[in-house]
């Protein structure tokens, strides 16, 4: 959008509940992908792992494997500060934070409250595509598989028809899968993003700031 270009977030949990953690997050850059896997302190070969994952994507999947919830958020802090130009760059998700709800933003940001840990999207320009995608006659379909089929289409790596399949996924360990599911997330957002940039106005992408105000 404009000079800005996207990076998709999207993250996967364990439930809705009470109790329920982060256990991927996700970042799609333009060249590549940034998975952070919460094992909950379970094995997991990182190297294998990270090769059979770039099968997958256009670019190189960088895997970094976290044993907790809190060590995860404190790596997506750290990977934000490196990876990311607020000068060059807005953060995307879909249905992440719109202006009467969403997901990830809203669980992340009430997860760092419970670790104590500092936002990790300081200053960070933020844009929508649940309110952007308005703009394209989608037949009413609103969620993220389905407009992106009907906009785009086309194959992507997603194993689940539905995200409770990943809830059981991490269950089991299944950690190919799961990042798989959430790595087709973050594609379809990014893509979207990118179309969104050739076709709709920029004043229709309702950008604004996650900084806090202190």
């Amino acid at each position: 959008m404009g000079d800005l270009a996207p990076i998709a977030f999207d993250i996967e949990t364990n439930g809705l509940g009470t109790g329920a953690i982060i256990t991927v997050a996700g970042l799609a850059f333009e060249l590549g992908d940034i998975v952070l896997l919460n094992t909950a302190g379970r094995a997991a070969d990182e190297a294998d792992l990270e090769a059979r994952l770039s099968t997958h994507a256009d670019g190189r999947v960088d895997l970094r494997t976290c044993e907790s919830e809190r060590e995860l958020l404190l790596e997506l802090a750290d990977v934000c500060a490196a990876h990311i130009d607020t000068d060059a760059h807005y953060l995307t998700a879909y249905h992440g934070e719109t202006w009467n709800g969403g997901f990830d933003l809203p669980f992340l940001r009430s997860t760092c409250v419970e670790r104590g840990i500092p936002w990790p999207f300081p200053d960070m320009a933020y844009a929508d595509m649940l309110d952007v995608i308005d703009r394209f006659d989608t037949n009413d379909t609103r969620d993220l598989v389905g407009v992106y089929d009907r906009l785009i289409g086309g194959e992507t790596c997603d194993p689940f028809k539905d995200s409770e399949e990943a809830v059981d996924a991490f269950e089991n360990g299944e950690w190919e899968a799961l990042i798989r599911h959430n790595l087709a997330d973050i594609h379809r957002t990014r893509e979207l993003a990118v179309l969104a940039g050739d076709y709709v106005p920029k004043s229709d992408f309702r950008m604004k700031n996650l900084a806090p105000p202190r």
